[in-house]
């Protein structure tokens, strides 16, 4: 019988006391075993966790009816808390301007950035990105009273189909890409594009697909999913350049919580707050 095999009876004979005993000195050896410098030991000697994310974008970040934060990228937090802790609930959050994610990164002021921030070669010069969290993309926000309330439908009303989207220069290609020949709304903001919906100016609106079901989700009634998504982007978290040992941590705490046995935060989110259940997780060959 090798060492692993052995390390494993061990902790089965020790049943689950032990193994929380052993998860506690796994967490001081590793702290133990990292850089000097590394935010690792600094964040666990200081007993909380510091992080930088918004406050007004649901459903990645904003408050509740109490005034405290929640979100998805909230939730990734928690669990990062819980494994440095045992305790998801020891967190600072900076609230911060998107402009601000990768200063208060580089300057010091957060140990980590979750704040919806999509992973580009741009950025990752300046700051070091964790393992993705979501893939993001466009959809079609729809009403579930409307003609045109699917794809397929809005697709062979033709140019009769009016989408609604927020303004820039792109944005004509971005719908034409899915719907040649639909008539494209440019809109000022957000809130507008989703409101020439609501007011029948349009028939659909190209926005996230993550506030698509976090629409649908709240208001079933009000809303429906076109059932398209394209253009896929990646949603990581931001971690300062040159410290391996912290972002090699963060990394597999993410694994951990959206793969392995610790997914509970992260699924409860992702039921929560987009109104979906999570995909199977099949033992076995890894799929992650």
């Amino acid at each position: 019988m090798n060492e692993d095999q052995n390390a494993r009876r061990t902790l089965l004979k020790l049943g689950a006391g032990g193994l929380a005993l052993a998860a506690t000195l796994d967490v001081g050896k590793a702290a133990a075993q990292s850089a000097p410098t590394s935010l690792l030991r600094k964040v666990l000697d200081r007993g909380r966790l510091i992080c930088g994310t918004g406050s007004t974008n649901a459903p990645w970040h904003f408050e509740d009816e109490k005034g405290q934060l929640t979100g998805m990228d909230i939730a990734m937090a928690r669990i990062l808390a819980k494994a440095l802790f045992d305790d998801e609930t020891k967190i600072d959050f900076v609230r911060q301007d998107p402009a601000a994610r990768i200063p208060n990164i580089t300057t010091g002021k957060v140990d980590i950035t979750i704040q919806f921030m999509t992973t580009s070669g741009q950025r990752a010069q300046l700051v070091a990105f964790t393992r993705p969290y979501y893939i993001e993309g466009v959809a079609l926000l729809t009403r579930p009273d409307a003609e045109m309330k699917t794809f397929d439908q809005l697709l062979a009303a033709g140019s009769k189909a009016r989408v609604s989207v927020l303004q820039n220069v792109d944005a004509e290609n971005l719908v034409h890409q899915v719907l040649p020949a639909a008539t494209v709304l440019q809109i000022d903001t957000q809130a507008n594009v989703v409101q020439a919906l609501e007011s029948r100016r349009a028939d659909a609106a190209a926005v996230d697909l993550s506030t698509v079901r976090w629409m649908v989700a709240r208001s079933p009634g009000k809303y429906a999913d076109s059932g398209k998504s394209w253009g896929s982007q990646l949603y990581g978290a931001a971690v300062r350049q040159g410290d391996p040992d912290w972002l090699q941590f963060v990394n597999t705490v993410f694994t951990v919580g959206m793969f392995g046995h610790q997914t509970d935060i992260y699924d409860d989110a992702f039921k929560k707050f987009f109104g979906q259940e999570p995909p199977q997780r099949k033992p076995g060959f890894p799929n992650i």
